[in-house]
């Protein structure tokens, strides 16, 4: 299976290139395709993970159909056929090795109006919450964070009774920034009320799915959209690139734990002594295969299937 980091469909305009993802207008819809490549520390790396984004297609395509009874969402298609018609009807060409590029890390989608915030739920003490509840010395004493209340003497990656809603400016450059729901609701107008509620149902009904499985949620991203009315969950879903994925197995509170993404690649980064400015360095072929590995374990866990 060919390494897939930049996208060219003839006859199609540039398609508009994201960190991972390359996204083609085609009039009423929009195809997305998820790339190979990967950024760490917000900066791409100059080589891709094979499979990458079929897994995050692929996952999303799984989640997509078994959260569409909490929210509908924008997939249109993830047929090879379908999307074949669709960019030939815009006047895109496709040719056999243009077509099985896209296929399995390709999906057809509503063109939705994003709503200008993302949507991050914490069903964990970890990453930068954990780094919050610690600041505002939460190890000798209860806090308040984001709102809602969190006793004292909590460990790191300790699970949270009530899952916290955190939402986050959408950064085009850098890092996002995390927000109060006060201030989302500033942005986004009173519907950012709706999108915390539902935010919090996605996730609670996959931390339980997941749990089935081995795998513990501890922390993900959404983003919703605006079509004719109807808010859409959009983009990916539920993926070792958007959420904390941690093994059931593994799990042990009171320290920070494995998890299946990035993981391997940002600990040899930060061994190379690399200032995280662009360029970034190339990524060694054992690094680049256990990373690999590590996001098919997600997919073949979650889904109970091969990729």
């Amino acid at each position: 299976m060919q390494t897939v980091t930049y996208t060219r469909i003839p006859g199609l305009p540039e398609p508009k290139r994201g960190k991972v993802r390359d996204i083609y207008d085609l009039g009423d819809k929009l195809l997305i395709v998820a790339t190979d490549r990967i950024s760490a520390f917000d900066v791409v790396l100059p080589n891709g993970i094979p499979d990458k984004g079929r897994v995050l297609t692929q996952l999303s395509l799984y989640w997509f159909e078994r959260t569409k009874h909490i929210v509908p969402n924008h997939l249109l298609s993830a047929d090879i056929d379908a999307i074949a018609e669709a960019v030939i009807a815009t006047g895109g060409q496709l040719d056999a090795s243009t077509r099985e590029m896209l296929d399995g890390r390709s999906m057809l989608v509503v063109k939705a109006k994003p709503y200008p915030i993302e949507c991050v739920v914490r069903g964990y003490l970890a990453g930068s919450l954990w780094k919050e509840y610690v600041q505002a010395g939460g190890e000798k004493k209860p806090v308040i964070l984001h709102g809602i209340p969190l006793p004292a003497g909590l460990r790191e990656s300790d699970r949270l009774e009530q899952p916290l809603f955190t939402p986050a400016t959408k950064a085009e450059i850098g890092h996002d920034e995390n927000i109060s729901l006060e201030q989302a609701v500033q942005i986004a107008g009173e519907i950012a009320l709706e999108l915390a509620r539902l935010s919090i149902e996605i996730y609670c009904f996959a931390r339980e799915d997941a749990a089935q499985k081995g795998i513990i949620i501890a922390d993900t991203k959404f983003e919703f959209g605006e079509k004719e009315g109807r808010i859409l969950l959009i983009d990916e879903v539920l993926t070792p690139d958007s959420s904390r994925f941690w093994a059931v197995d593994d799990y042990v509170p009171g320290r920070s734990q494995p998890s299946f993404d990035k993981q391997y690649v940002r600990d040899w980064l930060e061994s190379t002594g690399w200032d995280k400015t662009p360029p970034a360095p190339t990524l060694p072929d054992d690094v680049v295969a256990k990373t690999s590995e590590k996001y098919r374990e997600a997919y073949r866990r979650i889904t109970g299937k091969a990729l």
